[in-house]
């Protein structure tokens, strides 16, 4: 079997500047997996392990595994802008993805403040006729958390695109009940993990085997 290949530092052109990538990438790429990070302001970035861990089960089922750091973090330019421009970013990255692997599968994962960046980015896909073919959304930040004083209005997924909703049963950050709210009126099964809290602090295991488990690999 071929050892997979180092991450890779990338760039790609936003509205607000410069964005900074790590690439995850198998020996043949067959999919493209866009991967968000958590909050910027209070510490996330593309280095998170949450976001570690969906990359590189990403690369291993054949996506070429793409995580931005969002704006003002790291290498990429701007300022942080609450979701909007952060939103307006994935799909600048996911252009220039299209200009270097072609119009490929894609799947969309995302954690905590990633996660409703990924939903909004749904969104704008679907309305487009380009849905994503999965997402994977890990602590999904929705209604009021504990980490600032905003209220997520986190939109609905639309209809059809396969969905892995995975929270902690005592996350303290992001409440289970804001996420089973959201869910509920759609329908959405949601997975939660006993004990883990929203940091998934000795989860990052079983993270992994569900999103295997559940993902189609790129083909």
């Amino acid at each position: 079997m071929s050892r997979p290949l180092p991450s890779e530092s990338v760039f790609a052109r936003g509205a607000a500047g410069r964005i900074e990538i790590l690439a995850d990438l198998p020996t043949a790429v067959r999919g493209i997996a866009l991967v968000c990070h958590p909050h910027p302001l209070y510490g996330g970035a593309n280095s998170n392990k949450v976001a570690h861990t969906l990359a590189r089960t990403f690369r291993d089922l054949g996506y070429a595994a793409l995580r931005p750091n969002f704006r003002g973090v790291g290498e990429s330019e701007g300022v942080h802008d609450h979701g909007n421009g952060e939103s307006e970013d994935m799909f600048a990255v996911l252009a220039w993805a299209r200009a270097r692997w072609g119009d490929l599968p894609l799947v969309l994962g995302g954690f905590s403040f990633g996660a409703y960046v990924q939903t909004r980015l749904a969104v704008r896909l679907a309305a487009s006729n380009a849905p994503p073919r999965h997402l994977v959304l890990v602590g999904t930040a929705t209604g009021a958390t504990t980490v600032d004083e905003r209220h997520y209005e986190t939109p609905a997924l639309p209809k059809g695109i396969p969905a892995l909703l995975i929270h902690g049963e005592t996350d303290d950050t992001v409440p289970l009940a804001n996420v089973l709210a959201w869910a509920r009126p759609q329908d959405l099964p949601v997975v939660v993990l006993p004990g883990a809290d929203h940091f998934f602090h000795g989860k990052l295991s079983l993270i992994r085997s569900l999103v295997t488990h559940t993902v189609i690999p790129a083909t």
